[in-house]
């Protein structure tokens, strides 16, 4: 259905409203102030009363031009005109109908245009749409009323039939965007106008339900804050009528502070405090504050202990139940208790716990509080950086609290608790302090007697209190907070026993936790290793719980649904419970070659095998690294190069092989960085392979530093590569003889299933690592020297090198 123009053109004086839209057959009374303005309305009073009211674009502008009006408007007629004080008029004017602005035709001394009146579409015949739409509108209206404070049920809209007269009347009594208005004046279908106020009205009506709850809110937050005023001053009166007063309160606090036995200085500190609240005003805001005080103050356990039992014989049990392997740990624990035992009063010994991620180092220190029978806190130092963290805030503060020190004492509920420190190597520092420097006091003997929190302002006695801080490494712990501290190093677990662990603690935990028993989820042996070997690479266990979480969640699921009763999971199993494998152990070669030599190295998840690669090309003499070294890497592979040109004559090498031979030594798994001072013999070992076209054995690693003579310098983290090497079916491994010392540490399985062959030269390294043809088994450079010198003295076994 299409409106029809009436061909009509009329000539009208014109104002341009500012933030408003008249609607027809509406009532609406505003004022007149602009001179412009006031003299159209004049000039309509000087005709027939009618007058173009249209609106502007923009209500700052002060004389608009064609361009910043609208075209539609509303031919209106004037009803009333009144004199405001000043220059200023009030008028009152009742809409005719639309029109539309075909030409601006004065703008001085007022606004003077052609306006064509439109016809607006009538609807002889309603669709449901249309009905649906009229009711739709109204009931939001009355909704919206409600909300406004409105009283709408004399409205005559409610009463209308007429859809155009209902939208009309809707659009002029809501508080909407002018150019949401001027959308709906433009709209000359009925249907069309109340389907836009629908969703206008939908809008309004949301946010004036939540504009009214937040005017609740507030109101109730203020009647419970008049409340809680008026009950205080009720309950000082009928102190009064009953001859009470405040002094009570302040007796109370009198009476606790003298049963703590503290120091004359601090007693005298708290009753000033006391006194210097019996003379504020009992709802003042610095009344409050001495309360939170004097509350925290005598909320510490300034007296209270718990009686320390150290039974060694109990507590070794309690180490063994709670953590398997750790054995050099766990006997330094009891060597630290049995001190405690026999000498209780002796001060100092602050444990620092370093370790990779996962071992345990927190599980730990809750075992040695529950073996000595102490009170228990956890301090996390991730991420401070503040000093007040640590020594309080002021109590001059708003918000001021106590220091994470004194909040765990008070936690702890006693005066000789077992605080741990997490995360100690973590500790940032920025312009607010440095925390580090602030736990000096705390964690020294001689001083932590007396410790001053901020907060407090009052000396407390730590020097009963237990500290044992954790780490991952100890580079980054300051120095002065290091020095007082007792090193303990935890290492990370071989596989055999992070499977120990798995079958004694972990799935027997996540089974209860997943309400599972023995018969419904069990795991062989066999099934542990694999999910250690093929799905996680750590040092500790937290990636294997993860792991054994996962199957124990879906062996619940398949339980609850019907699909399974349970049993036992096998390796095949894997790969629909876990996915693919995430790690693939890398598989030796099936034949001795030349220029690849097996190293092994330390990592923070464990060991690993690295394959060193040498290519011998013709050039002129350049040395080419690649695989992501490090500068000490780079450095062993100048120095094994050097070792070798002082060799060539005794190795049968071209003594000018470093002028024409061009030497690329690679690392694959060139995206991962690698460094480290144990690769040395490593690279040395397959250059001389590659210049000489001996191959190295394929069942053996090695590692060691190297020097410029030749010397094989100790390594660290042995316990991780001998476990590295085993894992990826290495038979024979070649450590310095430094490292003898070391073997001890190595799990008995590794020891029996290695050949570990000690070298103190690179000689030896050559002489066991190279296959040559059958010749002795020597180099050139064995038949000048006694066979003694030149043979690696083999641990469990001879060095046979393979056919």
């Amino acid at each position: 259905m299409k409106h029809k123009q009436a061909p009509i053109t009329e000539t009208l004086p014109t104002v341009a409203l500012r933030g408003m839209t008249v609607f027809p057959h509406m009532l609406l009374h505003f004022d007149v102030e602009r001179s412009m303005s006031v003299a159209a309305i004049n000039a309509a009073m000087g005709a027939d009363q009618r007058v173009f009211l249209l609106t502007q674009r923009e209500i700052m502008d002060e004389v608009p031009g064609e361009v910043e009006l609208y075209k539609v408007g509303t031919i209106c007629k004037i009803s009333q005109v009144l004199r405001v004080p000043g220059h200023g008029l009030r008028v009152m004017v009742e809409g005719l109908g639309r029109a539309e602005m075909q030409e601006l035709q004065s703008q001085s001394p007022y606004f003077i245009a052609h306006v064509q009146p439109l016809d607006e579409v009538t609807m002889t015949r309603r669709s449901s749409r249309t009905d649906a739409l009229l009711r739709q509108c109204l009931e939001l209206f009355e909704i919206y009323m409600d909300l406004a404070g409105s009283q709408g049920e004399t409205d005559p809209v409610f009463v209308s039939e007429d859809p155009g007269y209902v939208a009309d009347y809707i659009a002029q009594n809501i508080a909407i965007r002018h150019q949401e208005k001027q959308g709906i004046l433009e709209e000359l279908q009925p249907a069309r106008r109340l389907n836009k106020l629908v969703h206008i009205l939908s809008r309004e009506v949301e946010i004036l339900e939540i504009k009214n709850e937040l005017a609740e809110e507030t109101h109730q937050a203020i009647n419970q804050s008049q409340r809680e005023y008026y009950l205080r001053e009720q309950a000082h009166v009928i102190r009064a009528a009953l001859g009470e007063s405040e002094d009570d309160e302040l007796d109370a606090y009198k009476d606790s502070i003298s049963r703590l036995g503290l120091s004359e200085e601090s007693q005298e500190k708290l009753l000033k405090e006391v006194a210097r609240l019996g003379r504020q005003a009992y709802t003042s805001s610095e009344a409050a504050v001495i309360r939170t005080y004097l509350d925290t103050v005598l909320e510490l356990p300034w007296n209270k202990t718990t009686k320390e039992q150290i039974d060694i014989v109990a507590a070794r049990k309690v180490l063994e139940a709670d953590h398997f392997g750790m054995e050099k740990v766990k006997e330094r624990v009891v060597e630290f208790l049995a001190v405690r035992q026999l000498a209780p009063n002796v001060k100092g010994g602050i444990l620092c716990l370093v370790g990779p991620p996962g071992v345990g180092k927190t599980s730990i220190a809750s075992s040695i509080a529950r073996a000595m029978r102490r009170n228990f806190a956890r301090i996390s130092l991730g991420g401070v950086h503040d000093e007040a963290e640590i020594r309080g805030h002021r109590k001059t503060y708003i918000g001021a609290m106590p220091g994470r020190i004194m909040a765990a004492v008070r936690q702890a509920k006693s005066k000789n608790p077992l605080l741990l420190l997490d995360e100690i190597d973590k500790l940032g520092r920025d312009h607010r302090g440095d925390p580090a420097s602030a736990l000096l006091e705390a964690l020294d003997s001689e001083q932590n007697s007396t410790f001053r929190d901020h907060y407090l302002e009052l000396p407390f006695d730590l020097s009963e209190v237990l500290f044992i801080t954790t780490a991952n490494s100890t580079d980054t712990i300051p120095r002065p907070l290091l020095d007082r501290m007792e090193i303990i190093e935890i290492g990370s677990y071989t596989d055999e026993e992070k499977l120990q662990i798995a079958q004694r603690h972990l799935i027997p935990k996540q089974r209860k936790r997943h309400g599972l028993s023995a018969r419904q989820l069990k795991m062989r042996d066999d099934t542990v290793r694999d999910i250690i070997a093929g799905y996680t690479k750590e040092s500790g266990v937290r990636q294997l719980e993860r792991e054994i979480t996962k199957i124990c969640r879906k062996t619940a699921a398949a339980i609850a649904e019907g699909e399974s009763k349970g049993g036992t999971v096998t390796t095949a199993m894997l790969h629909n419970l876990l996915g693919i494998r995430k790690y693939k152990i890398e598989t030796v070669s099936p034949i001795d070659e030349v220029g690849l030599a097996h190293g092994l190295a330390w990592t923070r998840v464990g060991g690993e095998m690295l394959t060193v690669e040498v290519g011998v090309l013709d050039g002129n003499g350049k040395l080419e690294l690649t695989g992501n070294l490090g500068n000490v890497m780079q450095e062993s592979a100048k120095a094994a190069l050097s070792y070798i040109r002082s060799r060539t004559a005794k190795l049968g090498i071209d003594r000018e092989f470093y002028k024409n031979k061009d030497i690329h030594i690679h690392f694959p798994e060139g995206a991962i960085p690698k460094d480290g001072p144990s690769a040395g013999i490593t690279i040395a070992v397959a250059m001389v392979s590659a210049l000489t076209g001996a191959p190295v054995r394929r069942d053996l690693a090695m590692t060691g530093e190297i020097t410029l003579r030749g010397r094989v310098l100790e390594i660290g983290g042995l316990k991780e590569k001998t476990m590295a090497a085993l894992r990826n079916d290495i038979r024979t491994v070649i450590i310095p003889s430094e490292n003898e010392q070391d073997l001890e540490e190595i799990d008995s399985t590794v020891r029996a299933a290695l050949q570990i062959i000690l070298v103190d030269h690179m000689d030896k390294v050559l002489n066991t690592a190279l296959c040559l043809p059958d010749t002795g088994r020597k180099t050139a450079g064995e038949q000048s020297s006694p066979p003694h010198e030149m043979t690696g003295r083999p641990i469990g076994g001879r060095s046979v090198c393979p056919q």
